[in-house]
């Protein structure tokens, strides 16, 4: 994840502003919110002004994959060449989906808030989708894990990180 938060941070930097990095780092799937905080790090913005762009980014795409994610799946299914790709993104997903199933909105707001790989609330919007699992409890369930992954992450990138690259 650090590759992929240094490649985008280096990239768009000189075309947009580090808040705007920041912001668009949040909304991408697998970096998050996790790597809209680190890269606010390195680039010393201060986590008063990141932790609000961050938590902005990451929720942003969460309506529409509760909302939309199951159609655009189902027309992708029906082409020759996004079937494989959709069925391999839903095993995948369902493969991480137990604990979300039993504890339900438990079970997702841990699965999104502790920062592990394959977790965060694109996966977690995603497998409530899958479940059909209701989208107000899904959605304050997710916007839970968005701010445990907030505190946690703050404590990695500001405490941590930046007390290592200081």
């Amino acid at each position: 994840m650090d590759v992929l938060v240094e490649w985008f941070t280096a990239n768009l930097s000189p075309y947009v502003s580090e808040q705007a990095v920041i912001f668009i780092i949040s909304m991408i799937p697998i970096l998050e919110l996790r790597g809209g905080l680190l890269a606010a790090s390195l680039l010393e913005v201060p986590a008063l002004s990141a932790i609000p762009l961050c938590i902005v980014g990451n929720i942003i795409p969460i309506p529409f994959i509760l909302l939309f994610i199951r159609q655009i799946f189902k027309l992708l299914k029906k082409t020759r060449l996004f079937r494989r790709l959709i069925q391999k993104l839903e095993d995948r997903a369902m493969k991480k989906s137990d604990q979300i199933k039993k504890y339900e909105f438990w079970g997702l707001m841990l699965f999104v808030g502790i920062p592990l790989p394959g977790t965060g609330a694109w996966t977690g919007a995603l497998i409530a989708s899958l479940l059909e699992i209701d989208i107000r409890k899904s959605s304050l369930a997710i916007f839970g894990g968005i701010l445990m992954a907030t505190v946690i992450m703050y404590l990695f990138s500001y405490v941590l990180v930046g007390n290592i690259v200081s």
